[in-house]
């Protein structure tokens, strides 16, 4: 067995494996193609981490937060586009989707009046940006929402197939 790593600034790659307690030559086995050589290098940064490792990997440690932790942090248009999404609880991810949407409930009037004519206009654009953050925190609700599903079916909690069908 290999010995512990006592390196501090771990990758969120070699920390998901080792609060696993895997090896990397467990790991290796589990992805059916990575060599333990290959996950040290995307642990330690010496490679560009490829979408496909990070699927595998993020099956096999049943933690899909790595797929949006990369996409969010070392694909170059999801860098630009995709926020990085905390896990949260359900309540609190219903929580905070519920504000959002109340709070988008009562600048809809707004808005309406701000693109009834096509355009935003100075003395409009104050509102407008307020409305697009609320619209982001709505998005970004729904992305920490999946992200909840998604653990959950990686967890054993809920039936993927209940989601597939629908």
């Amino acid at each position: 067995m290999g010995r512990a790593s006592v390196k501090e600034n771990k990758s969120i790659y070699q920390l998901i494996r080792e609060e696993l307690k895997l090896t990397r030559e467990k790991a290796s086995e589990m992805t059916g193609f990575m060599s333990p050589e290959h996950i040290e290098k995307i642990e330690n940064g010496k490679i560009n981490v490829q979408p496909d490792d990070v699927m595998a990997l993020a099956e096999c440690y049943k933690a899909p937060k790595l797929c949006n932790y990369y996409c969010s942090n070392e694909c170059p248009i999801g860098e630009k586009y995709i926020p990085e999404v905390q896990v949260k609880d359900l309540a609190q991810i219903a929580i905070e989707t519920l504000n959002s949407l109340n709070r988008i409930n009562r600048e809809k009037d707004r808005l309406l009046e701000i693109i009834e004519d096509g355009k935003v206009t100075d003395d409009e654009i104050s509102d407008f940006v307020s409305i697009k953050k609320t619209f982001d925190k709505i998005s970004l609700s729904v992305n920490t929402l999946q992200l909840w599903v998604n653990q959950a079916i990686a967890d054993g909690n809920l039936d993927r197939s209940i989601f597939d069908d629908q």
